[in-house]
């Protein structure tokens, strides 16, 4: 694949708008180690080479095992995850791929059990903002570094 715009440099501003919203989900207050998973998630579902690359990167350097980031794509066959992380997974799923899953009431439900009020809308952000990334990096063709 051929790369395309640079959006960094097309666009600094909306850089630096993405990036405040960055730093800022990340510091409200949810485990970096499950934001990782949600990133990772959402960025297989998308198919955002440039973010898997970086978000696995990102993980192993916070102390995620390599058999916990593979275990991502096939986390419900899988026992390495927490009913929070779980609940954290689906949603992002739910959200990632919302044409056609209209966010179903049992991820709701499950959502719910694992957090609070303000940690669903958090969480909610992050999902959302991970696919930003996601669509900048594949509609642009970002290319992880080798």
């Amino acid at each position: 694949m051929n790369a395309r715009t640079d959006f960094y440099t097309a666009s600094p501003d909306a850089m630096k708008a993405m990036i405040a919203l960055e730093v800022a989900v990340n510091k409200l207050g949810l485990e970096p180690s499950l934001l990782e998973l949600v990133k990772l998630r959402a960025s297989q579902i998308n198919g955002c080479a440039f973010c898997i690359d970086m978000h696995t990167t990102d993980a192993r350097k916070a102390g995620e095992s390599d058999r916990r980031m593979h275990g991502v794509a096939a986390w419900r066959e899988t026992p390495f995850f927490s009913e929070r992380e779980q609940a954290a997974l689906a949603w992002t799923e739910a959200l990632t791929q919302l044409s056609t899953t209209h966010a179903p009431d049992a991820d709701y439900e499950r959502l719910q059990a694992q957090f609070t009020p303000k940690e669903q809308v958090d969480l909610t952000l992050a999902i959302n903002t991970i696919n930003a990334w996601n669509r900048l990096g594949v509609g642009f063709r970002k290319m992880p570094a080798l």
